[in-house]
């Protein structure tokens, strides 16, 4: 038998163990498999013992929780004050209203749930259907301007969209009907803003109205009193919380047990005005009237108490009605006895005057020797009429009128001493009243005076100023000397009754308890009608405004207007005013009247007042005076 191969290495024989790597690879899918088989039942474990908690012993604090989510606070809207006149009459106040509005979402998805419970509820559509017509039986077919008829109510109600309102400013007492009937019919609160007397004193009460869009809702001031007033008549908002629609705040969730109040809203405070609404009528019918009568492009008339400086009335031809503000102009809204200036002409003499017989300069029967006309700078001033050389007595200067015996009395007080009295009158700064809108005025400072400036100031020109200030000044010399700031707002009421006087402004002392009633006693030869044959020499400029029964004091007065083409004096443009005091004798009230270019006869404030000096007389039966009003010589 052959032997082995010397020299060759022996060769290993094969592997026979190729089954192995399978027996290894089925091994750990096995156990894989079983593995996520355990953490499988594991995890359904888990969540079958989370699913248990939150069911059961979770479930009324989670669903409280959704609640809060769900849940906004909002503000409850302050019951907004009124305007009173000072008798307690009033002028502006606030009703309640409702706004009538569904959530459309909501109600399908309300009645889908009511129809698995019930089949045979109807359809969506019978459904609304019925709630617009109950809409219209319960309210009509009309609500505010607004239509509320079924087929109106009906479309609004198929709209598809997340908010509709169905009809604004209804009385709640039907609101409230109609949401009892159909809790997914929703009723928000709104305030309707009421003035009784429609245009009376609508220049300074003003207007407000709801405004829906704002953050929060409210009823806002516009323009005038309601504007200006507006912190106080405001109050302060409550809170309470409601459910809202997801995602949308702003719109709250209709149905019972929704909602919950959180704070109370405070009232606004009421304002008790100085106005007199019966003075406030009369006199507004007064200056309509008149301002149309002689064609004037507009008029103005004030009435302040001579003790107090509260005003009584304040009237301008042109009014608007604030329950419908909406149709007003930019003329309406205006209040232009403190909104608009003019040069006040001779009015303004009262000033020269003052200073004056306050000064010793002069006497009321001091005769002045007065030319027709006087060069002031680079001026020639004449006076209205035509004449020479006149002796004319102090008191006949200011009767007659006359601009040159009226700068040679200034030029005698000094420019220094002239610009203090305007200062004192209260002229070139606004009254401090309370009425929004109110304009300075305008008195050129002394050292911007130039040589013929102190030609102008003196005859009412070249200055400007309200007609508020206008009757102010008179009011200082019918208040023995003391001018006490003119005010609007004479109280705050609050809601439970309880009342604050508003303090009287300080008064300052414009001239001597003596001085003014010389002055007024001066002013009375104004409305001097004389008889005989020197009967127009010797009669004032203001003799219309002579009211039999009563020493009248005041003075008349005419402003040229500037023409806007050339910048100077126009010599068919005129400012008329007036300024009286009833009665002279024992002053009660003050009264200031502005006509802007009357065209038609008479072209004079002097009748209008007669008959407003009449109506005060009988509204607060004034007593005569003792005597009448004594003749005195004006031209010597």
């Amino acid at each position: 038998m052959p032997g082995p191969s010397r020299g060759r290495p022996v060769r290993r024989p094969l592997s026979v163990r190729g089954p192995a790597p399978g027996r290894r690879r089925g091994g750990n899918s096995r156990v894989r498999l079983a593995v996520g088989r355990l953490l499988l039942v594991g995890a359904l474990l888990l969540a079958g013992v989370k699913l248990v908690q939150v069911q059961g012993f979770q479930a009324e604090a989670l669903s409280a929780q959704a609640e809060r989510q769900r849940a906004t606070e909002i503000d409850i809207p302050a019951p907004r004050g009124s305007i009173l006149d000072r008798n307690g009459n009033q002028l502006a106040f606030s009703v309640e209203a409702r706004a009538l509005y569904v959530v459309p979402p909501r109600m399908r998805e309300e009645w889908a749930t009511a129809l698995a419970a019930d089949p045979d509820i109807g359809s969506f559509e019978d459904r609304i259907a019925d709630i617009a017509a109950f809409i219209e039986q319960t309210l009509g077919k009309e609500v505010a301007g607004q239509k509320t008829d079924r087929d109106t109510m009906l479309a609004k109600l198929s709209l598809d969209t997340t908010y509709v309102e169905l009809v604004d400013n209804v009385d709640p007492g039907k609101a409230a009907v109609i949401t009892e009937k159909y809790n997914n019919v929703g009723s928000e609160y709104r305030a309707v803003r009421v003035y009784p007397n429609g245009e009376l004193a609508s220049n300074i009460i003003g207007a407000a109205n709801w405004r829906k869009n704002e953050d929060p809702p409210a009823t806002r001031g516009l323009l005038g009193l309601e504007i200006a007033q507006d912190n106080l008549l405001a109050g302060s908002n409550g809170q309470r919380i409601v459910d809202t629609m997801q995602g949308n705040d702003n719109v709250v969730i209709p149905g019972p047990n929704r909602s919950r109040e959180l704070a109370a809203a405070i009232p606004g405070k009421s304002l008790e005005l100085t106005l007199d609404v019966d003075t406030q009528y009369a006199l507004q019918g007064m200056v309509t009237e008149y301002t149309k009568k002689t064609k004037a492009r507009s008029g103005s008339a004030v009435v302040l108490d001579v003790r107090t400086g509260e005003i009584l009335a304040m009237a301008n031809d042109k009014t608007f009605d604030p329950n419908d503000f909406g149709k007003a102009t930019e003329d309406q809204l205006r209040n232009i006895a403190v909104t608009s200036v003019f040069e006040p002409g001779s009015v303004n003499k009262v000033v020269t005057a003052a200073a004056a017989i306050e000064d010793g300069i002069y006497q009321p029967d001091s005769v002045l020797e007065v030319d027709g006309r006087i060069k002031v700078a680079d001026r020639t001033i004449s006076d209205w009429w035509q004449h020479g050389p006149l002796d004319m007595t102090f008191t006949g200067v200011f009767a007659k009128s006359s601009n040159v015996g009226t700068l040679l009395t200034a030029q005698k007080i000094g420019q220094d001493r002239y610009s203090d009295m305007l200062r004192k009158f209260g002229l070139g700064k606004r009254t401090q009243s309370g009425l929004p809108g109110e304009e300075p005025g305008y008195v050129p400072p002394l050292n911007q005076w130039s040589g013929s400036t102190f030609g102008n100031l003196p005859i009412g020109q070249g200055l400007n100023m309200t007609l508020l200030q206008m009757t102010s000044m008179y009011q200082a010399i019918a208040n023995d000397g003391v001018r006490i700031p003119p005010r609007i707002v004479r109280a705050e009421v609050s809601d439970d009754g309880g009342r604050k006087e508003m303090s009287p402004p300080d008064g300052e002392r414009v001239v001597s308890p003596q001085t003014a009633k010389t002055v007024r006693d001066m002013f009375r030869s104004v409305m001097q009608n004389a008889s005989g044959p020197d009967a127009l020499v010797q009669s004032g400029t203001g003799t219309p405004a002579a009211l039999p029964g009563y020493q009248i004091s005041g003075k008349t007065g005419t402003a040229q207007q500037i023409d806007p083409k050339c910048g100077c004096y126009s010599s068919s443009d005129y400012w008329i005013t007036f300024a009286g005091i009833l009665p002279a004798d024992n002053p009660r009230f003050v009264v200031g009247i502005m006509l802007d270019n009357p065209t038609e006869s008479p072209q004079s404030a002097a009748p209008l007042f007669r008959d407003v000096a009449s109506y005060l007389s009988q509204r607060y039966q004034v007593p005569m005076s003792a005597e009448q009003s004594p003749t005195v010589p004006l031209v010597l």
